[in-house]
Formats: C-alpha cells, sequence, structure tokens
C-alpha cells in the first residue's frame, strides 16, 4: 500500500485523529506532485545500508542526517514540542522526513487553502517545498522515530501563518501558478 492522503474535515477533535471527511475524499500522489510534495516508499529497515537511500540523498544533496524519536518516554518536552509541531508554519528550506518506525500525520494546504492530511507510515519518505504551509503531529499511536534530511546545516526556524509577504511563500505560490 501506497501513501495514502484525503482532505480534512474541520473538526477540533484530538488532532492524533485522522480526521477525514465524510464521504472520504481521498488525494492522489499526482496531485500532490502538483503541490510540490514528493514521496517515495523505502525498506526503513535497511535505512542505514539502503542503495535506493544513498542514491536519493545523493540526487538531492541531502548531506545531513539526524533521527529523532517522538514518543512521551523518548523526547524532552514532549506536550510543548507536539503542540510547536502543529502550529501552521513554513520554512526558508524543503521538509525531508523518512518514518524508520511507527506512524504520524503531515497536513499541507492546498491550492484553496484547505488541509490535506498525509498519513506517514514506516517505509515513508516525503519532501515538503520550502514555503508550503503545514503542521505535523502523531497519530493515535503516539509514536514515531524519524530521519530528519537537510542540504548543508540544519535550519530550525519555522515561521508560523501568517508568513504570506515572505519571499519564500512568495516563491512557492508562484510555482503553483500553472499547475
Amino acid at each position: 500500500m501506497g501513501l495514502e492522503a484525503w482532505y480534512m474535515d474541520g473538526s477540533d477533535e484530538d488532532q492524533r485523529k485522522p480526521h477525514r471527511l465524510n464521504p472520504n475524499q481521498s488525494v492522489s500522489l499526482d496531485e500532490l506532485r502538483k503541490l510540490g510534495v514528493f514521496y517515495w516508499k523505502l525498506n526503513a529497515d535497511a535505512h542505514e545500508t539502503d542503495p535506493e537511500l544513498k542514491k536519493i540523498r545523493k540526487e538531492q544533496g541531502y548531506s545531513y542526517m539526524d533521527i529523532i524519536t517522538i514518543a512521551r518516554d523518548e523526547l524532552p518536552n514532549y506536550e510543548e514540542k507536539l503542540k510547536m509541531f502543529y502550529e501552521e508554519h513554513l520554512h526558508l528550506d524543503d521538509e525531508i522526513r523518512y518514518i524508520l518506525d511507527g506512524q504520524a500525520y503531515f497536513d499541507v494546504r492546498d491550492k484553496e487553502d484547505r488541509w490535506i492530511r498525509i498519513a506517514m507510515k514506516k517505509g515513508d519518505l516525503i519532501t515538503l517545498p520550502a514555503g508550503i504551509y503545514h503542521r505535523f503531529t502523531l497519530d493515535e499511536t503516539n509514536y514515531t522515530k524519524a530521519m530528519r534530511l537537510f542540504v548543508g546545516e540544519p535550519v530550525w526556524k519555522a515561521y508560523n501563518r501568517p508568513a504570506d509577504d515572505s519571499d519564500i511563500r512568495q516563491k512557492y505560490v508562484a510555482s503553483l501558478q500553472g499547475s
């Protein structure tokens, strides 16, 4: 099974729930690509030696890597971090995440400003383009282990919405014209 994504309902219920519309409105990989979101399915059990991951890292210039475990017993200031990750924001660089274990959600905005929820599972690698509004949360399992990849040294700065006047947001919005 490949990546699963769908339009979200507007409920304020627990952020870790799926939040599917009724009836469900799926979003295809092709639709995600049009937003600049790219996806690979890899073998997470072999992430240290996986030639496919090495190839992607080389082609994309992902020179920096670290691993984060997001779980109550593993991450200092767990509740505070989850709230921070779930604030709608953008980055000046692409966000690249590879799920090594567990599950989580990335939510991204489409061209009409609607939320799309992307369910991430073990082996899923995703890139979100610089300038896209997004947020992150765990699902109801409350656990994920992810590899974070960067081009060069990591930049941890997030720009919470509104950031519509920023150069990177303007560049991202312009890239959507015609797609």
